[in-house]
């Protein structure tokens, strides 16, 4: 689609079907439209914490919250079964990334975890799922283990 340029009685040769040019390069500073646009760096922003980088390792996103109750992993897993996704659990004894052997880049070890049995297709409730998180607590311990949906 072209646009054609009108020069007839109140036009001053602007493009059709483009907006208008306007008068003023940059508003007035004191207009309303001026201050929505300003930019902020969160300086007044009181309420975020940053994390601590130092001496402290990043676990997975959720890593922040507290441990969860067996009711409130209930609630997760439900979400879950409701969005179609298949639970699934791992385990590792650290529960960070590492490298054990190498550091040159494409070497993938320490990246992945230990999958707990298979995937649980077929789930339908929320108490197998902490069935299976209890029965790899009590085989691993001092493991961490994560629950995905996939």
């Amino acid at each position: 689609m072209a646009a054609g340029i009108l020069s007839g009685p109140g036009h001053k040769f602007r493009l059709c079907g483009l907006k208008p040019h306007q008068p003023m390069l940059f508003p007035a500073k004191d207009s309303v439209a001026w201050s929505r646009k300003t930019v902020s760096n969160g300086s007044k922003t009181h309420c975020m914490k940053t994390w601590n980088p130092i001496n402290n390792k990043k676990f997975e996103t959720l890593s922040y919250l507290p441990p969860l109750s067996d009711d409130s992993i209930a609630k997760e897993i439900d979400y879950m079964l409701k969005k179609g996704w298949i639970p699934c659990l791992e385990f590792d004894e650290v529960g960070y990334v590492f490298r054990k052997n190498s550091q040159i880049p494409g070497y993938y070890d320490g990246r992945y975890w230990t999958l707990w049995k298979l995937p649980m297709f077929g789930c339908n409730d929320a108490s197998q799922v902490l069935n299976e998180i209890h029965e790899c607590k009590k085989t691993y311990p001092n493991a961490y283990i994560p629950l995905l949906g996939i």
